[in-house]
């Protein structure tokens, strides 16, 4: 029962610690340093959809039946992107509004983005022999560093 539970809880979690910077936070716009992160969170999320294909993007950590491993694009250099753009989009949010609250839900966010993808690593591993080698050619969120 856990396995089915854990994934809606990380999404849970993940939106709910969103919006909750995104509530308390007052001044993205008005701070052009936020604002330029965030966009370029953005445009990187967009990048990473771009060279997904339709039916293999899941927003839960599990795999979609006839799931692809997709390695172009971002995928080239890091396998989670779209972590890493809501990593860089909600670190604009803190920039814009930097408080310990925000800082605080900002390490929730990330907190929880690992175990996400960590979660994912085990399933593809043993979803796809590829992956294992996939893996050791890249990084999980930060090309050449992390």
């Amino acid at each position: 029962m856990k396995s089915r539970r854990y994934p809606k809880l990380l999404v849970f979690l993940q939106f709910g610690l969103i919006g909750l910077m995104l509530f308390f936070s007052h001044d993205i716009l008005d701070s052009p340093v936020g604002i330029s992160i965030f966009i370029m969170g953005l445009l990187l999320g967009l990048w990473a959809i771009n060279h997904n294909q339709r039916g293999n993007f899941n927003i839960q950590p599990s795999l979609k039946e006839g799931c692809r491993l997709i390695t172009t694009g971002a995928y080239r250099w890091i396998r989670h992107p779209m972590y890493t753009s809501v990593i860089i989009m909600m670190s604009g949010v803190l920039a814009a509004n930097p408080t310990l609250t925000e800082f605080l839900f900002f390490i929730g966010l990330v907190l929880v983005l690992v175990l996400k993808a960590k979660r994912e690593e085990r399933l593809w591993c043993g979803h796809d022999e590829t992956y294992i080698i996939y893996k050791k050619k890249t990084k999980l969120f930060i090309p050449y560093l992390l």
